[in-house]
C-alpha cells in the first residue's frame, strides 16, 4: 500500500453513486474535495465516521467542501445506509476497488487474527486544481470530523 501523498495528482475517476448515476471528479473541478475512504457501509466505526461528517456538512460547505464517501458496497447498500443514517453526502461505489487503487488505499490488512485485502481508512482533501492538498491517515472514527474541520479552518 502506497497512498498518495500532499501536492500528487488526484486521479481522476467516475463512479456510481447511491442512486446509481455517475459521478466525476472532474464535475467538482475548481471545488475542494474531500475524499474519504471506509471499509463498509452499515459498521458501526463507519457509521460514526458518517455520521460525524453529517452533522458537520454546513461548516464543510461554508468552507467551500465537497465529501464523497467511496467504499466497495454495492450502489444499492449504499442508498440503504444514505437513508438509513440521512447523510447528506455523496456515496460512490468502487466494487472493483480500482479507484481505492489508484489513491493507493487498498492493501493488505489483519482483523481478529485473519490478513486480507481491503480499504484503509484514509481521506484525502484536494483542491479545486485536481491536485491532493492534505492527507488524514490518523485520526478516529468519532474524530475524524473534527480533525480535518481543524485543517481546513487553519486550526
Amino acid at each position: 500500500m502506497n497512498p498518495l501523498k500532499a501536492g500528487d495528482p488526484a486521479p481522476q475517476f467516475s463512479l456510481p453513486d447511491q442512486d446509481g448515476e455517475q459521478i466525476n471528479l472532474a464535475d467538482f473541478q475548481g471545488q475542494k474535495v474531500l475524499v474519504y475512504f471506509y471499509p463498509k457501509a452499515m459498521t458501526p466505526g463507519c457509521t460514526v465516521q458518517a455520521c460525524g461528517l453529517r452533522d458537520n456538512m454546513d461548516q464543510l460547505k461554508k468552507a467551500g467542501v465537497e465529501v464523497l464517501g467511496i467504499s466497495t458496497d454495492k450502489p444499492e447498500k449504499l442508498s440503504k445506509f444514505a437513508e438509513k443514517e440521512l447523510l447528506n453526502f455523496t456515496l460512490l461505489s468502487d466494487e472493483d476497488h480500482q479507484v481505492c487503487q489508484a489513491f493507493g488505499i487498498w492493501g493488505e490488512k489483519t482483523f481478529m487474527g485473519k490478513t486480507y485485502d481491503g480499504i484503509h481508512r484514509i481521506s484525502f482533501l484536494l483542491d479545486g486544481n485536481g491536485k491532493v492538498e492534505k492527507v488524514f491517515d490518523n485520526f478516529k472514527t468519532s474524530d475524524h470530523h473534527d480533525i480535518v474541520l481543524a485543517y481546513i479552518n487553519g486550526q
